[in-house]
């Protein structure tokens, strides 16, 4: 990915010349690759319309950016386990983000140009909100299967002393039903094995002889069961601690594991089932909102030429990729090429107080001619 240059200037003879000559010059030193960017006859309105929606497209182009970055992210999120497919499948209209950049067409049946800039920019800001909101309720709803399937998983990793036990213990295990006797399980450290066999019995008193098996183990000890009068069973718990076997707090329960079982397979089934039909969505959408900014940026680059070189409409817009290490000179080159658009503009800069039409001086340095930049390395997943 990469960074453009969306710029402008004036389509009289001597300014299609400059073009020229910045294309000579970028293309023999490598500067830079450039491209036409097309953009259609707009209807311009009212000066007072114009300098108003300037403002409101800056607005709604850093909006645009943000929604794009979120799908993008959530992509990543969403392919968890195929990170590295990501980047192909951010698409606009079917090809890679630059291709469709460098071959900028105006979509005329979603965005109809006879219509009022403003009505453009209002239509292209209702299909970004819209975007955003539903991506906000898709996305809780499948994090909130997420969020619930991973803290069920994460008890059945850790240690025998804090993991679920839901996978591990079975019925027979255990004495159950019964009026006097009860099963403990107790963990017990690998080096005290041998301790746990020989005391297990003499820890209190009335503890069923033989009753002990070890059922699990891991890398740091075993799970043991042993067998128990309840009248004992605190006094048990008690001598058992003192000798670093640890009892866990756990009575066996049927239906309790198997709804927790259960439930841990509803969730994978669950976010399995979502998983196929919200990446669709986000591929989808991702194209829808990626082409819509560009919109966005190609209204901002109409409305700016026209406050900045005035009426009758006549400009010509370039889409620059600069390349990697060439930014300053390309930059001093585009200024030197450009620097008779400065004139007028250049006296009136100075007094910073102004509010000059068509001049982006909030965020970002003025230019002799109309500048946007579009960050793709913001989307690189590659």
């Amino acid at each position: 990915m990469s960074e453009f240059w969306l710029i402008s200037a004036p389509g009289d003879k001597v300014n299609l010349q400059a073009l020229e000559r910045m294309n000579t010059v970028t293309s023999k030193a490598n500067l830079s690759s450039n491209n036409k960017f097309l953009i259609p006859d707009l209807k311009v309105g009212t000066l007072d319309a114009l300098v108003g929606l300037s403002d409101e497209l800056g607005k709604l182009d850093s909006f645009a950016e943000s929604v794009i970055k979120k799908i993008a992210q959530y992509i990543g999120e969403v392919m968890e386990d195929s990170k590295d497919k990501v980047q192909e499948n951010l698409l606009a209209n079917g090809v890679d983000l630059i291709s469709y950049l460098t071959r900028f067409e105006w979509d005329m049946a979603k965005y109809p140009i006879k219509q009022p800039l403003k009505n453009i920019s209002e239509a292209l800001a209702k299909q970004i909100t819209q975007i955003e909101t539903d991506l906000k309720s898709r996305t809780a709803a499948y994090n909130n299967i997420k969020g619930n399937l991973q803290s069920l998983e994460r008890k059945t990793v850790g240690n025998l002393l804090t993991r679920t036990l839901a996978d591990i213990v079975n019925k027979e295990d255990f004495v159950l039903n019964s009026e006097y006797l009860i099963t403990l399980l107790v963990v017990v450290p690998k080096s005290n094995y041998a301790q746990w066999q020989k005391t297990y019995e003499s820890l209190s008193d009335m503890v069923v002889p033989r009753s002990t098996k070890m059922i699990a183990e891991d890398a740091e000890g075993g799970l043991f069961t042993v067998t128990l009068f309840r009248k004992v069973m605190d006094d048990f718990k008690a001598k058992a601690r003192e000798n670093r076997f640890m009892v866990r707090e756990f009575y066996f329960d049927e239906k309790e594991l198997k709804c927790e079982k259960e439930e841990i397979m509803k969730l994978a089934s669950d976010k399995k089932q979502q998983y196929g039909p919200l990446l669709r969505w986000l591929k989808v959408n991702f194209s829808e909102a990626f082409v819509a900014w560009i919109h966005v940026k190609a209204l901002r680059v109409f409305v700016e030429s026209v406050l900045r070189y005035g009426l009758p409409v006549n400009f010509q817009a370039m889409l620059l990729q600069p390349s990697k290490k060439s930014v300053k000179r390309l930059r001093d080159v585009l200024n030197a090429v450009f620097k008779h658009l400065d004139e007028v503009a250049a006296a009136s800069i100075m007094d910073m107080s102004m509010d000059i039409p068509g001049l982006q001086l909030s965020n970002q340095e003025y230019y002799p001619y109309v500048y946007f930049k579009i960050d793709l390395s913001l989307l690189d997943y590659s």
